[in-house]
C-alpha cells in the first residue's frame, strides 16, 4: 500500500493522540467519504442540467413553491411510525 505525509493542525493532532485513534483508518474513511460526495454532487448536477435542457428552467412561481416546501420538509421533527 503505497504511504503519504499528511499534515494535521496541532489541535487535530492532539485529539487523535489523546482519543488513541486510528489515523490512517480515519483518513482512508474521510477521503472515500469526500470522492462519494463529489460523485454524487456531479450526478445531481448532470441530472438538473439535463432535466431543464428537457422541460426548460422553473420560473418564480415554481421556484418559490419548491423553496417553501423544502423549508417544510426540513422543519420537520422525526416522527416515529404507529
Amino acid at each position: 500500500m503505497p504511504r503519504m505525509q499528511v499534515y494535521l493542525p496541532t489541535d487535530l493532532y492532539e485529539i487523535v493522540k489523546e482519543r488513541k485513534l486510528a489515523a490512517s483508518e480515519l483518513l482512508q474513511e474521510a477521503v472515500r467519504t469526500e470522492v462519494r460526495r463529489q460523485k454524487l454532487q456531479s450526478a445531481s448536477r448532470r441530472y438538473t442540467t439535463e432535466l431543464a435542457a428537457q422541460v426548460g428552467q422553473p420560473n418564480a412561481r415554481v421556484r418559490a413553491r419548491a423553496v417553501a416546501l423544502a423549508q417544510r420538509i426540513a422543519g420537520r421533527t422525526d416522527r416515529k411510525a404507529g
